[in-house]
């Protein structure tokens, strides 16, 4: 299945969650988009469950399938618990670190700019969105990018950073601090029901 570029709110209405992470795509109608989202749902089998669990954190990540299943692979091989080490695999793409630190509105928005080139890597550019950064790795603008609108208005919004993530808004550079815990991620997800969808 190919990546999802249709609307983002119509999405999270479906899934009953919020992809973009700020409750603003749910707020309004928090039901499900169509003449019959307001009618009672069906209730969910156990594999409707997980793979509703699954298509959250896709949606949210924007991620096509392969790409997702194949990070599944790699966190499985990993040490400790499969769910936690994927949901940090996902937190240490480029494309998700551009958006934490500010540098786009949304995980979309992050994902263009790091793709036409207005990103740099410890001083190299990296244009591939899923790109996977290590701890200590600095983050930047490119310096005749630095004056790029869609970066500028992104940062005059008030944002609150992870504790894994810094960011200068003068010098428009960070660096991916460390590993994020559990703890710092989104709460309504539940991974354990990831792994069990792949692993049936």
């Amino acid at each position: 299945m190919a990546r999802y570029t249709g609307p983002a709110f119509k999405k999270s209405r479906r899934l009953g969650f919020s992809t973009l992470e700020n409750g603003k795509d749910i707020a309004k109608r928090p039901y499900a988009p169509g003449q019959h989202g307001t009618d009672r749902r069906k209730k969910l089998s156990e594999y409707g469950i997980q793979l509703q669990e699954k298509q959250k954190v896709r949606f949210m990540y924007g991620l096509n399938e392969k790409q997702f299943h194949k990070l599944f692979e790699k966190a499985q091989k990993m040490h400790g618990i499969a769910g936690e080490n994927f949901l940090i695999l996902l937190e240490s793409r480029l494309d998700n670190l551009v958006y934490r630190m500010g540098l786009a509105n949304t995980r979309r928005g992050a994902r263009q700019i790091v793709n036409h080139g207005h990103i740099l890597v410890n001083g190299k550019k990296v244009n591939i969105p899923s790109y996977s950064c290590k701890p200590g790795d600095v983050i930047s603008v490119k310096e005749n990018s630095q004056d790029h609108k869609a970066i500028a208005e992104a940062l005059q919004r008030t944002i609150t950073l992870p504790q894994f993530v810094t960011f200068d808004n003068k010098k428009l550079t960070g660096s991916y601090v460390r590993y994020p815990d559990r703890s710092e991620l989104n709460q309504d997800i539940n991974e354990a029901l990831i792994v069990e969808f792949y692993n049936r």
